[in-house]
């Protein structure tokens, strides 16, 4: 079982209100690495691409100079999604080699990623390439600390745009990467200026790299950079009441690394995935890993948001010579302890705390 390569890579540009996306996503839509993209907005006019259209191909789509096509989503993702790749198929478009989602300022990514997940004529043709997040540099951290959009963002993210560095102060602009560091440890930050970003800034964050066709998995799950930070948080220790100021949306957010050195049967590794979704599927903000599965030679992938799972399947190779189950959790309001316990009680084992 292997993960097709031939899907249609799906990058979703996330970020607060006021943070830079639209003059970021203006910049990227100039770009020649995004021919053949269609960029899906909530509704035309959210981004100003007047100074880029070349012709109305209907009333919810438009055809840019850059060779983007840029959609509108009246309603379902769905119905959007399945209406690109039919009309790709009956020749109706001239291309569509990617897709890129800008989201509005309040969305959670969470119902982006559903759809990915849950219906399987999207999941069969489409594949999350990567969360991109724009954080504002200025008032990032006010938004952290009282909008929970803002942190829900910044957890699910693969990388991060730190938007304006060039109008933030310096010393407020490094305690805004700690910030951001504490609640994604795995998560790559990029300063922005002028809203100047190079396409691989954006494009390729996901497992898969394209070019070689081969799953990139040191980079995406980012496990030892998790683990060095994860140690820092009280709350993975000791609960809410370690965290200095609880009523902080930021507060309770934190990542950390459960490895296994012991193979798992995939059955009881599933049921203890099972069961924390079901239980504390609200507090999983993301989970992503790989697995060595009793009796099979190659690992497996695994990715979860709050109450679902992507379909797992097989790496055609281990990244490295470790051969242990390790995985990235994102969490809020969740002592690690629980975690730990749930693979201790229906896999035996007891997960080490990485470092």
């Amino acid at each position: 079982m292997t993960v097709p390569v031939h899907r249609v890579p799906v990058s979703l540009l996330t970020g607060f209100l006021g943070a830079g996306k639209t003059t970021i996503l203006n910049h990227l839509l100039r770009q020649p690495e995004l021919a053949g993209t269609v960029v899906v907005m909530n509704e035309f006019g959210v981004v100003p691409i007047d100074h880029l259209l070349v012709e109305h191909i209907d009333e919810n789509l438009v055809l840019l100079e850059s060779g983007c096509l840029c959609c509108t989503v009246r309603g379902d993702l769905t119905r959007t999604l399945r209406s690109l790749f039919m009309r790709r198929l009956r020749r109706e478009l001239p291309a569509l080699e990617r897709v890129v989602i800008e989201t509005t300022g309040l969305a959670d990514p969470a119902p982006v990623l559903f759809t990915l997940m849950q219906d399987f004529f999207i999941a069969e043709r489409f594949r999350l390439d990567g969360v991109v997040t724009v954080v504002d540099a200025i008032f990032g951290a006010e938004q952290l600390a009282r909008q929970p959009e803002a942190v829900k963002q910044v957890a699910m993210a693969d990388r991060l745009l730190i938007s304006k560095c060039d109008q933030a102060d310096h010393r407020a602009l490094e305690g805004l990467e700690a910030q951001l560091a504490g609640l994604n440890p795995g998560a790559p930050q990029l300063r922005v200026h002028g809203g100047i970003v190079a396409p691989e800034a954006v494009l390729e964050c996901g497992l898969w790299n394209p070019a070689s066709k081969t799953a990139d998995v040191a980079r995406w799950l980012a496990d030892e950079a998790v683990a060095a930070r994860a140690t820092v948080h009280p709350y993975a220790r000791r609960g809410r009441a370690a965290v200095a100021d609880a009523n902080r949306h930021d507060a309770s957010v934190y990542a950390f690394v459960v490895r296994i050195d012991t193979p798992v049967a995939w059955g009881d590794f599933s049921t203890a995935l099972d069961m924390l979704q079901g239980l504390k599927g609200d507090q999983l903000l993301r989970v992503k890993g790989i697995v060595h599965v009793r009796g099979e030679a190659l690992p497996r992938v695994i990715q979860c948001v709050h109450h679902l799972r992507y379909p797992e399947a097989a790496l055609p190779a281990w990244p490295d010579e470790t051969r242990a189950t390790r995985l990235v959790f994102i969490v809020r309001d969740l002592p690690r302890k629980v975690v730990d316990q749930a693979f201790a009680c229906f896999c035996a084992v007891v997960p080490e705390h990485a470092t």
